[in-house]
C-alpha cells in the first residue's frame, strides 16, 4: 500500500514538473483537451445508454401493448368457454367423429371412456387446426397430450388425446 502511495507521489510529482515547464499556450491546449475527453467520456456512459434507452421505450411499449391486448383476449376468450355448458357424452363423440371426417382417410378416431386418440398420418396443418378448434368448441374436448411431427411442410403425423367429460370443455 505504501508502495501505491509513494508510487502516485511520484507520478504526481512528475505532472506537476512538466506542467509547470510547459508554455501557458500548452497549458490551454491541455486543459482543453482535457475537458473535451471527459466531456466525451460523460457522454458516453452516461448520456448515451439512457438516450438510447428512451429511444427504445416506444417500440418496447407497443410490443408489451400487443401482448397485454392478446392476454386480456385470451382471459375473454377463457371466461367464454367457463361460461358454457356442458355437452352430453354422445353429441361430445358425434361432434369429434363428424369433424374427424372431414380430415379424410389419414385421420383415425379411437374412443375409450372419457379419452379419444386422433391418428394422424399426413394430415395438413390447417385441417388440423380446424380440427382442434371444432373438438375443443363442439364437443368440449380438452387436449392433454400430443405427440405430432412434421412430414412435410405444413403436414403433420402422429396422436392427439384428448379428455372428454364435463371438466374438459371450460370448466377448468
Amino acid at each position: 500500500m505504501a508502495n501505491q502511495s509513494s508510487s502516485f507521489q511520484a507520478l504526481k510529482q512528475e505532472w506537476q514538473t512538466k506542467w509547470a515547464a510547459m508554455a501557458p499556450r500548452e497549458r490551454q491546449i491541455t486543459l482543453v483537451a482535457a475537458w473535451l475527453a471527459g466531456l466525451t467520456l460523460l457522454i458516453m456512459v452516461g448520456v448515451r445508454p439512457a438516450w438510447r434507452t428512451l429511444s427504445d421505450a416506444p417500440a418496447q411499449l407497443r410490443d408489451l401493448d400487443g401482448q397485454l391486448d392478446q392476454m386480456r383476449r385470451l382471459a375473454d376468450e377463457t371466461q367464454m368457454l367457463k361460461q358454457r355448458p356442458p355437452v352430453p357424452p354422445a353429441q361430445s363423440e358425434a361432434a369429434l367423429k363428424s369433424a374427424t371426417d372431414r380430415l379424410g382417410a389419414g385421420a383415425k378416431l379411437v374412443i375409450q371412456g372419457d379419452r379419444a386418440t386422433l391418428t394422424l398420418n399426413k394430415v395438413s396443418g390447417d385441417a388440423l387446426a380446424s380440427w382442434l378448434d371444432e373438438a375443443r368448441g363442439a364437443a368440449r374436448a380438452k387436449p392433454t397430450e400430443a405427440g405430432l411431427m412434421q412430414v412435410e411442410p405444413g403436414v403433420y403425423s402422429g396422436n392427439i388425446v384428448l379428455a372428454l367429460g364435463p371438466g374438459s370443455g371450460g370448466g377448468r
